[in-house]
């Protein structure tokens, strides 16, 4: 059986640059769509946090404008039916990564004030980056990898192609010009050949040498269903 090691936020805000807290953590769409897509596919996933404090779920991920309704409705039965998982998480130190065949990481703010320094999350992604093991990583989740390397410029995500939640969506969503960095412009800065969709909120996948990620949360599906095909074959 294929087993996941899906590595949350433990995050309920983000700090901005004027040094308000934003609420935030996960992308509701982003855990449950990945989550129920691997079961359903008889994977095992064991959800870890730092600390394995449970993970809190950004509100705005399940308020209008998230998504359209029938779907929203889904994410949060989802959700509820969910909530044992969700509610004890494993301590991320205490996993052996090793012993999972994917590490895979949803988005949403969180990712951006804890996994982007959070060491033990660094080390699994230089760890599995050099062994040629299998991460994803989703929306805003990329920013773990810039826990991987204290220098951007030794970067071991340095020269892959990545994706992840675009400056034009930053902007659109209304955080860009208090963020203290975006995602975006921190990839770039690490040396990896970033690329996004043709335009905003655009499905988008992308895949170098066993490194997934997904631009946003309308990525979700289309890179879940990738690794079930991807691992099949």
């Amino acid at each position: 059986m294929t087993s996941v090691l899906m590595i949350m936020s433990a995050a309920d805000h983000w700090t901005l640059k004027d040094g308000s807290a934003h609420p935030t953590g996960f992308w509701a769409e982003e855990f449950v769509t990945p989550y129920e897509v691997f079961t359903g596919a008889g994977w095992n996933v064991t959800v870890a946090t730092p600390g394995g404090r449970a993970p809190t779920v950004d509100q705005a991920s399940l308020g209008e404008g998230a998504g359209d309704p029938q779907t929203l409705e889904k994410v949060k039965a989802s959700l509820d039916q969910l909530a044992p998982v969700l509610n004890s998480p494993v301590d991320l130190a205490s996993v052996d990564h090793a012993e999972f065949d994917l590490v895979f990481y949803p988005g949403g703010h969180g990712p951006l004030e804890d996994l982007a320094r959070d060491q033990t999350s660094g080390a699994i992604l230089t760890e599995r980056v050099s062994a040629g093991k299998p991460v994803a990583l989703l929306c805003h989740a990329p920013a773990a990898v810039l826990a991987a390397s204290e220098d951007p410029a030794s970067s071991p995500f340095a020269g892959y192609r990545m994706t992840g939640f675009s400056n034009a969506e930053e902007e659109q969503v209304g955080l860009a010009a208090n963020a203290p960095w975006l995602l975006e412009d921190k990839l770039v800065e690490l040396g990896a050949d970033y690329s996004s969709a043709a335009e905003p909120w655009g499905s988008y996948v992308v895949e170098d040498r066993g490194v997934y990620t997904g631009q946003n949360p309308q990525s979700s599906a289309e890179l879940a269903e990738r690794l079930v095909a991807d691992f099949a074959g």
